[in-house]
């Protein structure tokens, strides 16, 4: 795409499908000979014109709206112009199909074509070329993509702040500290011989540990951002009949699983997503983990220690009316040791006893009692489930974030850290220093996109929709 950047592009901006209105966008450095080729005149900007889209023999296509918006006032930043039909699929089609016919054509037989290389969009590519001419940095163009894939309200509101820009300002406050942190070491080692200490005036060991401390909260903020964007993945394990199926299906609120009185019941992973107070869940339920004959058992089984190995958190889930049973016991032992090898480093394990309603024992037991079947207990699961993944309430300023955001954070983070060591260790490591603070501006900016390289933003961009 970056390649191309400079080729006029056009799509159906609009979903695949059936629609009360579908949109066709056209993007380009001048699109003027394509709107007089259009409509025979030149559009009013940004002012919306009720007009015919006509075929080659001037029978209309359609009647729709038209909108052309000159540059540098339009998302692109190029000329963008957007033709609002009725939004069947075959109608948009023929209107797409128009648009890249009139291109090819000259209104003077010895001329030039009225918009010469006009082509289809790639995924992304109007959003792209919103980032490359200044309208939004990267930050809020992944935003974009991220408020049409929100799975929650949450998620949706939280990248509509970071649309907003609200992300984005809050790596600008941090460069704006990094960039005087710069320019007081920059003093002192192009004035080594003056008398004043610019860094001890300026307290610069001061503003590093606050730089530091907005940092840790920024860093906080953006972990949960995460979260809301990716949710986070739960794995169900344990023996057959244990009610792991049940539980997927109370905590979903729909039937997703088949539940019957039958051990084994299920053979291979179920998947339910929930939300959880805006954070999405993803709930996998799992064969029963025992020793089996059954070939087919076996490889739902072998699916299971799969589901368990990439799981976010894991809910082992025990049958509370056979917890006195020696067998069980022996068998949930042979379970838990498995569990402890095959799982992730820092994995959370939740203990949850499933079928309150059938046992009477009241004795102590590690770990949440639950009834699938009354709903007793759930809310408290959903709450672990919700500490399991770190997730603190802050409604209001979490924007939606990715995980190379957090990443570049780390980096920025461990930059600013040494940095504050060799200030607080030497004088004469000044040098070093200044690299430090470098190296963390230079983290901050990969962010917003300021500094990223060409195959990042092919990798970010391709995701999106086309048309976007």
């Amino acid at each position: 795409m970056l390649s191309q950047r400079h080729d006029p592009i056009v799509a159906v901006a609009t979903a695949p499908g059936r629609a009360a209105v579908g949109i066709v966008r056209v993007s380009g450095r001048d699109l003027r000979p394509l709107v007089l080729a259009l409509f025979g005149q030149m559009l009013e900007p940004r002012v919306a014109s009720y007009r015919p889209f006509a075929d080659a023999r001037g029978a209309p296509i359609d009647h729709g709206l038209a909108l052309y918006f000159p540059a540098p006032h339009s998302f692109t930043g190029e000329d963008v112009l957007e033709l609002q039909a009725h939004g069947g699929p075959v109608v948009l089609q023929l209107v797409l199909a128009r648009c890249l016919e009139l291109a090819s054509l000259s209104p003077d037989p010895e001329g030039p074509p009225v918009l010469p290389g006009l082509r289809l969009a790639q995924p992304g590519e109007f959003a792209l070329r919103a980032f490359l001419n200044d309208k939004i940095d990267l930050v809020q163009a992944e935003a974009i993509a991220d408020l049409i894939d929100a799975s929650t309200e949450a998620a949706a509101r939280s990248a509509s702040r970071a649309l907003d820009g609200e992300f984005s300002a809050d790596i600008a406050g941090l460069q704006n500290a990094l960039t005087q942190l710069r320019m007081l070491v920059e003093a002192t080692l192009d004035f080594p011989e003056e008398e004043i200490d610019f860094l001890q005036k300026a307290d610069a060991s001061g503003q590093l540990a606050r730089l530091h401390r907005a940092l840790d909260g920024l860093l906080q903020k953006t972990r949960q951002g995460v979260l809301l964007r990716d949710g986070m993945r739960v794995v169900i394990a344990g023996q057959p009949n244990a009610g792991k199926s049940s539980l997927l299906n109370a905590l979903a609120g729909v039937e997703l699983a088949i539940v019957t009185p039958v051990p084994g019941t299920t053979r291979d992973r179920v998947q339910g997503t929930v939300q959880i107070d805006g954070v999405p869940v993803h709930i996998v339920d799992t064969a029963g983990l025992r020793d089996s004959q059954d070939a087919v058992e076996q490889i739902g089984i072998a699916r299971t220690w799969e589901a368990v190995a990439q799981a976010d958190a894991l809910v082992f889930l025990h049958d509370l009316s056979r917890a006195s049973q020696p067998h069980y016991q022996a068998q949930d032992e042979e379970i838990a040791q498995g569990l402890a090898r095959v799982l992730q480093s820092g994995v959370r394990v939740i203990h949850v006893w499933n079928k309150a309603d059938l046992s009477t024992d009241s004795a102590p037991c590690e770990g949440l009692r639950v009834s699938a079947k009354s709903g007793a207990g759930l809310q408290d699961l959903r709450a672990a489930l919700l500490q399991a993944a770190g997730w603190q309430a802050l409604e209001g300023t979490v924007t939606i974030a990715r995980t190379r955001h957090v990443e570049c954070l780390r980096q920025v983070a461990v930059h600013v850290q040494t940095a504050a060591v060799l200030l607080a260790q030497n004088a004469q490591q000044l040098e070093l220093l200044a690299e430090e603070l470098r190296l963390a501006q230079a983290q901050l900016s990969a962010i917003t996109g300021a500094m990223t390289p060409d195959d990042l933003l092919g990798v970010i961009f391709s995701k999106f929709c086309i048309g976007k």
